[in-house]
């Protein structure tokens, strides 16, 4: 009973983790800086890019810890 559960826990934390790494903005602008005004390299929004890295390291961490669970087969 709970293995089926911890792997759709497991896979709803990947899930999310993913979604989490996407809102995540991009450190650099790539080809697209140069042709643009570079106004937006500059924000005010570091304590939200802070929440949201913690927020991403800890369902990293959910992931990680049920992917060695499962695939150990301690609860077996």
């Amino acid at each position: 009973m709970t293995i089926p559960l911890l792997s759709w826990a497991w896979v709803l934390s990947g899930l999310i983790l993913i979604l989490l790494v996407l809102l995540h903005s991009p450190k650099g602008d790539g080809m697209g800086g140069i042709a643009s005004s570079g106004s937006s390299m500059f924000t005010s929004a570091k304590s939200a890019e802070a929440s949201l890295s913690r927020v991403t390291w800890t369902f990293l961490a959910i992931f990680m810890s049920l992917a060695i669970i499962l695939s150990a087969r301690w609860l077996s």
